[in-house]
């Protein structure tokens, strides 16, 4: 405790970490009062009961930091940022001229490979924008509006995106941690006073029920244990060691050391259970338009395609299973054994016991693959958590799902990391 509160003198007698810290608490400001500017034309009660029956909004609404709640000029928040992020990785595999870009250009190139990204969130945001707004306007959330108003919303949302992409951007330049992340974790946690009130009001106040407390209670260890669990594996890595061959120069020996190469458990992150998500949730949203149709065959597919509910076990298996899967894909896409073992014997680095070059590419390949089952079956279950807990203790104000907490802790985790690693610095 007194070391944490010798951190936070540091800080805050340090000039430039004093600095930092405040630009990110000046944007993290200026976020949440962009998120309470709504774009006209809205039916405030339409869009509350809408965003309370569509999980699929409401997944949108956490990437959107809690602004597409309200309707408001940022509404799209991050999200077609980190699609586009999403995509030009992806690329890298199928189009060679931007692996080259990426992993061996250095700093310029990817400098240039962001810029990239830049450019295609501009259409990406366009594209969700107006898919957006057409869907609120046939619920009847966006009412009485003209030509002119659809088409002064499209270029607000997208101005907004592209707002919002910058100011992350600039908290990543001028703060302290990922801009866009804390973005993201922002707009979780300031829905945390709302459904933790919502909660109370239901359980506890003004009608206490005795018989209620031991559930709650069971819920909130569940709970710091889960956290506790997200934090380990989070953290944990497989330690593979290295040493560097000695090497004599003139009358010098140079080399000789020894370190170790840290694989993450969850080398993806939380980037598989938004695949999984996205590919689940919207047949859902479909489902639900297909709904209100007078057709036969259209009310038999939407009966088909509302089995994904989040109520059914199928959607519970479905969606293990589809993180699972994703989880194995994006490390692979993200985490190239191959060059790891070249850049190793460029630099007379090798693993003691295995041989230099394609030998130590199949045994990173294959430990990669023991540690990422792991990470594999820990995302699945972080991933349908929210379903259990649900189906077990009738408890659906759940504040943080599994996507939720794991983008928090993570946030959190980077951001203790940052601030450490900036003391030392200053320290030295």
């Amino acid at each position: 405790m007194e070391n944490f509160w010798g951190k936070i003198k540091l800080i805050w007698t340090d000039t430039i970490l004093r600095k930092r810290v405040l630009f990110v608490l000046f944007a993290l400001v200026l976020f949440r009062l962009l998120s309470a500017i709504p774009i006209p034309g809205i039916d405030t009660l339409a869009l509350s009961r809408f965003l309370t029956n569509n999980q699929f909004f409401g997944i949108l609404n956490i990437f959107s930091g809690g602004g597409l709640s309200n309707l408001s000029i940022i509404m799209l928040g991050v999200g077609p940022y980190i699609t586009s992020s999403i995509i030009m990785q992806l690329l890298t595999i199928m189009v060679p001229a931007l692996k080259r870009i990426y992993h061996e250009e250095g700093e310029a190139g990817r400098k240039k490979f962001t810029q990239y990204s830049r450019m295609l969130t501009i259409p990406l945001a366009a594209i969700q924008g107006f898919s957006l707004l057409a869907i609120l306007e046939s619920q009847k959330i966006l009412v009485n509006l003209t030509a002119f108003d659809r088409i002064s919303n499209i270029i607000i949302v997208i101005a907004g995106a592209m707002l919002i992409m910058w100011i992350g951007e600039l908290m990543s330049e001028f703060g302290i941690g990922n801009g866009v992340s804390i973005l993201i974790f922002a707009g979780i946690v300031s829905r945390i006073p709302t459904e933790a009130s919502q909660l109370i009001f239901k359980y506890i106040y003004p009608t206490f029920d005795p018989s209620v407390m031991p559930m709650l209670l069971l819920f909130i260890a569940a709970g710091a244990l889960v956290i506790a669990g997200v934090v380990v594996v989070t953290e944990a890595e497989r330690p593979i060691p290295v040493t560097y061959a000695k090497r004599v120069r003139g009358m010098k020996m140079y080399g000789g050391g020894s370190t170790y190469l840290p694989l993450r458990v969850n080398q993806a992150g939380v980037i598989p259970i938004i695949f999984a998500l996205s590919l689940l949730l919207f047949p859902q949203m479909i489902g639900n338009f297909l709904a209100s149709s007078s057709n036969a065959v259209l009310l038999s597919i939407s009966k088909v395609l509302m089995a994904f509910s989040q109520t059914s076990v199928l959607y519970a298996v479905l969606y293990f299973i589809l993180v699972f899967l994703f989880t194995y894909f994006y490390t692979a896409v993200t985490f190239d054994p191959e060059a790891l073992a070249t850049n190793l014997q460029k630099n007379g680095a090798f693993i003691p016991g295995i041989r230099p070059g394609l030998s130590t590419s199949q045994y990173i390949s294959k430990v990669l693959s023991r540690i990422t089952l792991l990470g594999a079956v820990f995302l699945g279950f972080i991933a349908v958590l929210p379903l259990i807990v649900r189906s077990l203790t009738g408890i659906t104000e759940i504040a943080l799902g599994g996507t939720a907490l794991l983008i928090v802790v993570s946030v959190v985790l980077d951001l203790i990391k940052k601030v450490d690693a900036q003391i030392s610095m200053r320290e030295y």
